[in-house]
């Protein structure tokens, strides 16, 4: 079993220093993690804003996110990008209408928020149904995603042998599940601070080097090179035949820019916060650095870290113009290959490296939360003591690496299953926002709206025959339907644990009877939280084409830009301080 050393013995021995202090980082912190569930699975509580921030940015960079933006450039220009720059709708009402109430609910865990906020048996079954479900059965599918996406870039930098490849990425993750599992939470968010500084550090210089060579020709060389169109950083809204631009049904951006983002439950970006967002909002010491932590990881996702991806996908086009249309993707590494010098090269390997170790690290260490503390503990061993709960989350943590390579070895694409995901979830996502907002909505709510959209998904599939978008406008609103009907047609969760959550979580929206008026609570006006999420909005958007416009010298519309998020920014700060965020 042979790789093909393209490498110098520098990079080599640069990769090797990183993956030691990988590791190093989370034995540093060992003692930490033992002491209890709390410190295993949310650091007790103790991490710092920008910890809990850039620790989310680390973990949503995969190994595969620079690939999956060059080949959306290279389809259809920088427009393309809208395909997830349209959730930021989602990430900033997290922000503000959720972070603060998620860290001030003491919960350890998303799922075990349903107990705190629901009542009785259908409470009881729907959190050990869901920690399952989640915890299990979609974090296994996660990791095998990150696994696949891995194994290409592994075959294509190195020319490993594809039935050999999954021993080098099962290495790479009996890594990840070792560290994970000796530092918790806390050697996971260390070592994504440290990781994500190297992916940086490695995409920026990847995307100067290339842009620059002499093929390229620097910016100007390259605006020279490619269509004015491939440059426009807003959709045009046609019948997908247009070229150099993103062109979609209006049915289909319609539905991604004004449904999609808050109707569908899909990992990573839940609506109403959840999964490892959740995790680090509440691993926070406080409700204010909660909201602190997410803003960070907003602005951070989508208007920073994006721009070397973006210019570096670019740059294939002229680089490689002979690439088939499904190996676009693989211009980002043929760049590595061809343009990096001795060091660089192996420095950029280690960043991708290091995406993937953030991500596998990350589910490792939620799923095994939910396993144990929302399954194991909740159902089997409510007494047990928190030394063994220690030791069982790291078995379990273990246990979930194998699983995740075992699935591995069974599955060569899951493109439709994250398809299936999407409109399969498509209506439950209004029950998970307004379950913070609302008194009478109760478990039955949600477990009604996590059944309903596969009826309907089935129908409008298998008995009209539809497709994306029409089938997913149609299962939101058959599923909206029907959460709406059980939840008056049930009974309300018992009053008591309505006093309770309120009391605690101090929630905005419609209360009624248990809304208590208290002139020195923190809780925020939905009309002012509101400002905050569009000015919010505005200024991570503004910011986004400010430096793109500056990239590009075009100095008129970056000044725009630039007055645009002034503005938000005074906006956002005013708003901020009347909540007292500020």
């Amino acid at each position: 079993m042979q790789v093909q050393n393209t490498l110098h013995y520098i990079d080599w021995s640069l990769i090797a220093v990183f993956l030691i202090i990988s590791l190093a980082i989370s034995l540093f912190v060992r003692k930490k993690a033992a002491k209890s569930l709390e410190d295993f699975f949310l650091g007790g509580r103790q991490f710092p804003w920008y910890l809990a921030g850039i620790s989310m940015v680390a973990t949503t960079f995969a190994a595969d996110t620079p690939l999956a933006v060059t080949e959306l450039v290279a389809q259809h220009g920088i427009s393309g990008n809208w395909l997830w720059w349209s959730f930021l709708f989602g990430g900033m009402l997290t922000t503000f209408f959720f972070a603060g109430l998620w860290r001030k609910s003491g919960v350890l865990t998303e799922v075990e928020l349903i107990e705190l906020r629901y009542s009785g048996k259908p409470a009881a079954i729907l959190r050990g149904f869901r920690s399952l479900y989640l915890g299990l059965f979609m974090n296994v599918f996660i990791i095998a995603w990150v696994n696949l996406a891995m194994n290409a870039l592994l075959v294509v930098f190195f020319e490993i042998p594809q039935d050999q490849v999954l021993y080098y990425t099962g290495g790479l993750m009996l890594l990840a599940a070792v560290y994970s599992s000796i530092g918790g939470l806390w050697g996971v968010a260390l070592t994504d601070m440290f990781q994500f500084v190297i992916a940086m550090l490695g995409t920026l210089v990847l995307a100067y080097l290339v842009v620059n060579n002499e093929e390229v020709g620097g910016m100007s060389g390259l605006k020279a090179a490619l269509p004015d169109s491939t440059f426009d950083f807003f959709p045009q809204i046609g019948n997908g035949d247009l070229t150099g631009t993103l062109s979609i049904s209006l049915a289909a951006f319609l539905a991604y820019t004004t449904v999609q983002w808050w109707a569908s439950w899909y990992p990573g970006a839940e609506p109403g916060g959840g999964g490892y967002v959740a995790q680090r909002m509440m691993s926070t010491r406080n409700d204010k650095e909660a909201v602190y932590a997410t803003l960070l990881f907003q602005i951070a996702h989508y208007c920073i870290r994006p721009w070397p991806w973006i210019l570096v996908g670019l740059a294939s086009l002229v680089l490689y113009p002979d690439l088939a249309a499904e190996d676009k993707k693989l211009g980002y590494v043929m760049a590595m290959q061809d343009y990096l010098p001795v060091g660089w090269k192996g420095l950029l390997l280690a960043a991708f490296f290091a995406a993937y170790l953030s991500t596998i690290s990350t589910q490792l260490n939620w799923g095994a939360s939910y396993l144990v503390n929302d399954f194991y503990k909740r159902f089997f061993r409510q007494n047990a003591d928190q030394n063994q709960l220690v030791a069982v989350s790291r078995g379990v943590t273990l246990l979930l690496a194998f699983l995740g390579i075992l699935l591995t070895t069974q599955l060569e694409t899951i493109s439709g299953v994250w398809t299936f995901i999407i409109e399969c979830g498509a209506g439950l996502g209004l029950v998970l926002i307004l379950r913070w907002y609302w008194w009478r909505i109760n478990a039955w709510s949600e477990i009604s709206a996590t059944a309903a959209p596969f009826i309907a998904y089935a129908f409008s599939k298998f008995y009209l025959g539809w497709e994306f978008p029409e089938s997913f406008f149609l299962t939101v609103g058959f599923t909206t339907v029907v959460w709406i009907l059980v939840t008056f047609l049930t009974r309300p969760t018992e009053a008591h644990v309505l006093q309770h959550f309120y009391n605690k979580v101090e929630p905005a929206g419609y209360w009624g009877a248990f809304e208590k008026t208290d002139p020195d609570s923190n809780k925020a006006s939905v009309l002012n939280l509101f400002i905050c999420w569009i000015s919010a909005i505005v200024l991570t958007y503004g910011s986004l084409f400010f430096i793109g416009k500056i990239l590009f010298a075009e100095w008129q519309l970056a000044g725009m830009y630039g007055g645009l998020v002034l503005l938000s920014f005074l906006v956002l700060r005013n708003r901020m301080k009347f909540i007292r965020l500020i």
